[in-house]
C-alpha cells in the first residue's frame, strides 16, 4: 500500500508570512535564538579561544539536540580549522571541514547538521541550517512540483543543499525573503507535516 502524501499548502508568500509570524510567537524559540545571536554576536563572536567555542558548541548541541555526546573533541578540532577569515568570506567549504570530527583511534564522527547551525549562527545568510525537517519538505516539494533534480542523498552535500534551497525560494517566487527566513519557514513546515515518530 503506497503511502499517501501530505496536503503541504503551496509555498507562497502569504505561507511564509504566516510561519514567520508563528515564528515571533513562539517565546521559546525565538528567545533561544536572541540567546544564541548575544553569543555568537557579541560574547564569543571569534573562533580561536577554546573556552568561547565549547560555550557555543554546547549551547547549540543543548538547543538544537545535536547529540554530540561530547563537545570538547568537536570544540578542539573547530578551534584547529582557523575558520574565522572563512566564515567572513561566506565560504561555504568551511561546513565540510567542520562536520568531520576526529574523536579518538581513527574514529571519525560526521556532525553535518551540527555544523550547518555553527556556521549558520555566525553568518545567517550566507549559511541555512540543514535538518530532517529541511529534507523532507524540500523532497515533498521536488516529488511534487519537480522544483530541482536532485537525489536525496545530495542534500548532504552542502554546496548542493543550498543551491537546492535558493532553487526552491526562486520557483516559488520568494526571492524577497533571505535564507534565514527561508530556513524559518521550511522548518515548522516540516516539523507541522512531517512530525518525528519516536
Amino acid at each position: 500500500m503506497k503511502k499517501s502524501k501530505p496536503d503541504i499548502p503551496e509555498p507562497s508568500k502569504a505561507q511564509v508570512e504566516s510561519y514567520l509570524w508563528s515564528w515571533d510567537k513562539m517565546e521559546n524559540y525565538h528567545l533561544q535564538e536572541d540567546a544564541l545571536d548575544k553569543l555568537f554576536f557579541s560574547l564569543c563572536h571569534e573562533n580561536r579561544v577554546i573556552s568561547d567555542i565549547l560555550l557555543k558548541v554546547a549551547a547549540l548541541n543543548d538547543f538544537y539536540s545535536t547529540n554530540i555526546f561530547s563537545v570538547y573533541p568537536v570544540a578542539k578540532h573547530i578551534q584547529s580549522l582557523d575558520i574565522d577569515p572563512r566564515l567572513r568570506a561566506g565560504d561555504i567549504s568551511v561546513v565540510k571541514d567542520i562536520q568531520k570530527v576526529p574523536i579518538r583511534d581513527g574514529v571519525e564522527k560526521n556532525f553535518y547538521s551540527f555544523a550547518t547551525k555553527y556556521c549558520s549562527h555566525h553568518k545567517p545568510l550566507d549559511f541555512p541550517i540543514y535538518d530532517n525537517y529541511v529534507e523532507k519538505v524540500l523532497c515533498h516539494f521536488r516529488n511534487q512540483d519537480d522544483f530541482a533534480s536532485f537525489k536525496t542523498p545530495e542534500l548532504k552535500d552542502y554546496a548542493r543543499f543550498k543551491e537546492v534551497l535558493i532553487a526552491f525560494r526562486a520557483f516559488y517566487g520568494l526571492e524577497e525573503y533571505n535564507l534565514k527566513q527561508i530556513d524559518k519557514y521550511i522548518w515548522q513546515l516540516g516539523k507541522e507535516y512531517f512530525p518525528r515518530k519516536y
